[in-house]
């Protein structure tokens, strides 16, 4: 028969064990790095796919007719809405803000904010022109409208059998012209993933 001490003791120990089995284990990686643990749409996905389709955006031939008209001035572009239409949740707002730093990035393109950001600008610059001195003041009336928005969507197909699945994404986007309607540029990304021994939902 073990004493109260010792059970005490014995309990105590088996208590440490089990936290510092549970403990989290914690690892830092680059951001380029590439670490696909569910096979969903990650991080370097929408990287990826945002570079891509703004690169080949920039080389259509819309952006040369927009100069040629416009004295060289280059388009101003908004990036609207892009739809979340696959299979699982994705955060449009993060591959948005992607898109967004691949045009600004290439130097070529002038990012008008969006409205929820200019409607926080616009109550700064109401604020200021309260407020701030003359020689700082911003005058109102002085935005830059855009020319462009670019709209777009992410569709998912699955394909599964046993513990295997095919997971296939593809991003449509289109530039359209905010003047008339005119769809000036379109681009298509496909992404197809292999997962093995995935937890199926």
């Amino acid at each position: 028969m073990l004493s109260k001490k010792t059970r005490v003791v014995m309990l105590a120990a088996v208590a440490v064990l089990m936290m510092s089995g549970c403990a989290t284990d914690v690892k830092r990686l680059g951001i380029e790095e590439i670490k696909d643990l569910s096979g969903n749409w990650n991080d370097t996905d929408s990287r990826l796919v945002s570079d891509e389709m703004i690169k080949d955006s920039l080389s259509g031939a819309w952006i040369d007719r927009h100069e040629q008209k416009n004295n060289n001035k280059a388009p101003a572009v908004i990036v609207g809405n892009v739809r979340n239409l696959s299979h699982e949740h994705i955060n449009t707002r993060a591959f948005i803000a992607d898109l967004e730093r691949a045009y600004v990035n290439s130097g070529r393109i002038d990012v008008v904010a969006s409205k929820a950001e200019r409607d926080g600008i616009r109550e700064e610059r109401a604020d200021m022109d309260l407020n701030a001195s003359e020689e700082s003041r911003k005058e109102m009336g002085k935005e830059t409208g855009a020319d462009y928005m670019l709209i777009g969507s992410i569709n998912s197909i699955i394909d599964a059998s046993g513990g295997e699945q095919i997971r296939f994404y593809q991003v449509d986007l289109t530039l359209v012209s905010i003047l008339d309607n005119r769809k000036v540029w379109t681009g298509q990304k496909k992404l197809k993933k292999d997962v093995k021994e995935a937890k199926f939902r």
